[in-house]
């Protein structure tokens, strides 16, 4: 009969190794005035994670299961507490379990390689498990002048909507509510806008927009009815660490000259996330779903 209790022994302790390499790292590379989340944390942390499973761990199957708790375990408890999201776990997960994966694999060759042929094998596990955390270390301050500067994109999303923009100029000032079909990301933690507000007309006045949770002030700093509406967004008042930050948004109306009116929404945003390879796409796709689901809503509305 098969003793399986080294198995899970070994199994739970790779998989709390992992855990708290993880946990550890994370609010290590959160101290100090640091306020973005880059390469370091994403790619090094789950790679050396990995490298301590597989050392600890062992076998490669049960490397493999020690790891997969060890990423559950760690976006978990980040989710439960609320210091992240469930969108930004679900969106990290890939890029971190492939660093994991990398780090495993590395992990079993070097204790296959030289762990195992080694006559003090206990010893040499450990010293090889200290040059994860020096790593860490290390990559923090590298990394540091790189996170202090936000990254700026500039989001366009365009629609077209059958009513003169004389009427379509009236939807996008105040919005009493959005009621239209929402995208993938808002059943998953992307904020969902409810409704706008406007205080006075021109430029000074002041718009504020609802969301499921939170809200956002922003003022009009260009104002050209029924053709252009500029907003500088002013304040976030939204739950979770603001890695997305809003700049300004405008609004374009063109005529067709058919009852026809291409209405454009334009966002500023800027980021702290990084690598900016990997994240890019995820922003765009969060802001550009905002978008349409605001732009569908006129459509629907202004059409009718």
């Amino acid at each position: 009969m098969t003793d399986w209790k080294p198995t899970v022994k070994a199994v739970a302790v790779g998989a709390l190794s992992g855990t708290a390499i993880g946990l550890l790292a994370f609010f290590f590379l959160h101290s100090g005035q640091i306020q973005g989340m880059g390469t370091v944390l994403f790619l090094v942390v789950p790679v050396v994670a990995g490298f301590s499973v597989a050392l600890v761990a062992g076998r490669p199957n049960t490397a493999a299961a020690a790891t997969v708790l060890a990423v559950l375990g760690s976006l978990a408890f980040l989710v439960a507490t609320g210091t992240e999201g469930i969108l930004c776990a679900i969106l990290a997960l890939p890029i971190i379990a492939a660093g994991l994966a990398i780090g495993a694999l590395v992990g079993l060759l070097v204790r296959r390689i030289l762990i195992e042929r080694t006559s003090n094998p206990t010893i040499n596990t450990g010293m090889l498990l200290l040059v994860g955390p020096l790593l860490i270390i290390t990559g923090k301050r590298l990394e540091k002048p790189v996170l202090e500067r936000a990254r700026t994109e500039v989001i366009v999303n365009s629609v077209e909507v059958h009513a003169p923009p004389e009427h379509v100029w009236l939807q996008i000032q105040t919005v009493e509510s959005v009621q239209t079909n929402k995208p993938l990301l808002m059943y998953i933690g992307l904020p969902i806008p409810q409704r706008c507000t406007m205080r006075g007309q021109g430029v000074g006045a002041r718009r504020t927009c609802y969301f499921n949770a939170g809200y956002i002030e922003e003022t009009v700093t260009a104002w050209n009815p029924p053709s252009l509406m500029g907003l500088s967004i002013d304040r976030t008042h939204m739950p979770g660490r603001h890695w997305l930050g809003f700049l300004q948004a405008e609004y374009r109306l063109q005529g067709t000259g058919q009852m026809v009116t291409v209405l454009t929404r334009s966002t500023t945003v800027t980021s702290q996330l990084y690598p900016a390879w990997y994240w890019r796409p995820f922003e765009r796709l969060g802001v550009e779903s905002e978008h349409r689901y605001i732009l569908q809503d006129v459509a629907s509305k202004a059409g009718r």
